[in-house]
């Protein structure tokens, strides 16, 4: 039975799996495997474990090694091209007048192929820049078009939170963000409030809409009289990610419970 592996290329998002063979990996272990486009470098984010009675993963790729200094330094040499074959991209396309934005350059492990990703509201026919880049940097060229959303993933950054952008971190289902969800959340419905760095509604009303919703149809309404610890009183507040209501009981005190808490005979539930 393979020994499957997790590991994520570059700065993170899609998790892929390997089999892991002979080798021991722990997580931040740094390894260099066999995939679909050549020879890459990636780091583990999920030790070396045998896939549970019954399960199977057909197609695996093995694990080539654990990186080692050479192929450290090259990774090195490849973050440097890539700055540079940013800088040589946007130097020639504005030389040459096209209306594109260059976002980043991501060069393959061995360094014989580099996909220069840029971002535009038109069409543009950049054959001319791709045969003007390959022939300065004597390497095969890729161009490939991206969304706000990819360019914001691929040069990263901090979203209001202060932690780094989700799309940049972790890869998600590709789920579309609905001003639905943002009206579930209760959150005020200003554009500046619930946009992320690229001007598109926040990844995270995807990945906490199913926290309100559950929370939404288990919770009593504002205004219900209900069952605590510490008496009855009648909720004023509805905390969903705490799992939690407060509660005034009257005469100043006001408590702050877990739906778990309150008594379960109380009839009044939000509605859906």
């Amino acid at each position: 039975m393979p020994r499957i592996v997790s590991i994520v290329f570059g700065d993170g998002g899609k998790v892929y799996h390997f089999d892991a063979g002979s080798l021991e990996l722990a997580a931040g272990d740094r390894v260099v495997v066999e995939t679909s486009r050549g020879t890459d470098f990636g780091r583990v984010v999920e030790a070396a474990h045998e896939l549970p009675e019954g399960e199977t993963r057909q197609g695996l790729r093995r694990v080539t090694r654990v990186a080692g200094p050479a192929d450290l330094e090259q990774v090195a040499e490849n973050c440097v091209r890539e700055r540079e074959t940013v800088l040589l991209a946007r130097e020639l396309a504005a030389k040459a007048g096209l209306d594109l934005k260059i976002v980043s350059a991501e060069s393959t492990f061995d360094g014989h192929r580099v996909t220069v990703a840029f971002s535009s509201e038109e069409r543009v026919d950049y054959r001319e820049l791709v045969g003007t880049l390959s022939e300065r940097l004597g390497r095969r060229v890729e161009m490939r078009q991206v969304s706000s959303r990819d360019e914001a993933r691929l040069v990263g950054g901090y979203g209001p939170c202060g932690r780094r952008l989700c799309c940049a971190s972790f890869c998600g289902d590709q789920e579309p963000v609905s001003i639905r969800m943002a009206k579930d959340q209760n959150l005020p419905l200003n554009p500046s409030k619930i946009s992320g760095c690229c001007g598109r509604l926040m990844c995270c009303l995807k990945y906490e809409h199913s926290v309100y919703t559950s929370f939404k149809k288990r919770a009593p309404r504002r205004g219900a009289v209900v069952t605590t610890p510490a008496g009855r009183g009648k909720v004023t507040e509805l905390l969903a990610p705490a799992d939690s209501v407060s509660v005034d009981l009257g005469e100043g005190r006001v408590v702050t419970c877990r739906l778990a808490e309150l008594s379960p005979e109380t009839p009044d539930k939000e509605d859906a």
